[in-house]
């Protein structure tokens, strides 16, 4: 079943392997991406998907140091680069637009970072200067809020500007959507916080206005229940995930990527309510195979994959004659040049073995 076809909104895929977001940070100049970029994305485009790494839809979005944005002309053209180079693999790409929220510094942005409520989230972040630890963000007001749900629908019409088959928001992760959702970070009391309606209306309204400027076929969602990350806490998961996956099933949006935090109850819970395309990554998979194939059967339709697409550009066809993987060296996962980037090796094969 790996090895099948899938429609996907309107992009059809060849298998149902998809390449998961991977932070690479090494967008040095204004957000744009990496020269090596094209290069490293093009390596990968026998994905049945792509999702890129988180990009910033806003100046005020960015959380981590060199990393890429969609919100200049400039930034626009150095995606445009990318697609092309994908697209002319025979690849599909979405751009996964990531508002980091709290999890910042000014060091990395130049500016106070911003979130559902003034709370600082516990743990460090790196800067140029080192480890540093999250300090408290500003909260966005109301106005402020609705102006952030804009700049995730231009960052959207600019990725489709440059050439991107569709956009995924990232709201999972303990970035802005999360934290909107959970009870800890949100203690908010206008109609964007409070009640489980009040903490997902965010999330929703989001979606779904993008998915009225792109075309709802173009946009997926990603969402991580109950992982805790980033000092959150979501105690009330069994309420909020179900509410939220209800009301966005009704936007008819392309996918839903699930990243399988929330505890096998809670996760057919959520496939029971998604009618659409349903993603699934599991971050405790330790065998892509095994991974891949336990997930399809549980009844995901795709199945991402992240590490091993990083170290592994030819994934698919690796995993489709059951061929050693190369391990990832994560010293080099962030930052730098090449190494560790589009240097890792493809299979040499002989024409009668592919």
């Amino acid at each position: 079943m790996l090895f099948t076809s899938f429609d996907l909104g309107s992009l059809h895929l060849p298998n149902r392997l998809v390449m998961a977001p991977m932070t690479r940070s090494r967008s040095y100049v204004d957000g744009i991406p990496s020269p090596f970029a094209p290069l490293y994305y093009a390596q990968r485009a026998s994905a049945g998907l792509i999702i890129t790494e988180g990009v910033q839809p806003s100046p005020a979005g960015k959380g981590y140091m060199d990393t890429p944005g969609l919100h200049t002309d400039e930034q626009v053209a150095g995606w445009r680069e990318v697609t092309d180079a994908v697209h002319a693999a025979g690849g599909r790409i979405f751009a996964q637009l990531m508002h980091a929220g709290r999890v910042g510094h000014p060091d990395n942005t130049g500016a106070v970072s911003v979130a559902p409520s003034a709370v600082r989230a516990a743990g460090q972040i790196f800067t140029p200067s080192g480890p540093q630890e999250l300090p408290a963000p500003v909260e966005l007001s109301t106005a402020e809020v609705e102006a952030t749900i804009r700049d995730f629908v231009g960052a959207a019409r600019r990725a489709i500007d440059a050439g991107f088959d569709g956009v995924e928001l990232h709201g999972a992760n303990g970035y802005l959507i999360h934290q909107f959702l959970s009870r800890n970070a949100n203690l908010r009391d206008d109609r964007y916080g409070g009640s489980v309606a009040g903490r997902i209306r965010f999330a929703v309204e989001a979606a779904g206005a993008v998915a009225e400027e792109i075309g709802p076929s173009r946009v997926g969602i990603r969402m991580s229940p109950a992982s805790g990350a980033q000092d959150l806490v979501e105690d009330d998961a069994h309420e909020v995930y179900p509410a939220l996956v209800s009301e966005l099933a009704e936007l008819d949006l392309g996918y839903l990527h699930l990243v399988a935090t929330g505890g096998d109850d809670l996760s057919r819970r959520i496939r029971d309510l998604w009618r659409n395309a349903l993603i699934v990554n599991d971050p405790a998979g330790t065998d892509p195979a095994v991974t891949a194939a336990k997930w399809l059967e549980w009844g995901a339709d795709v199945v991402a994959l992240g590490q091993a697409f990083l170290a592994n550009p030819d994934l698919p066809l690796r995993l489709r004659l059951g061929a050693p993987l190369n391990e990832p060296d994560l010293s080099k996962a962030y930052g730098g040049d090449h190494r560790g980037y589009t240097d890792y090796p493809s299979l040499t094969l002989h024409p009668s073995a592919v």
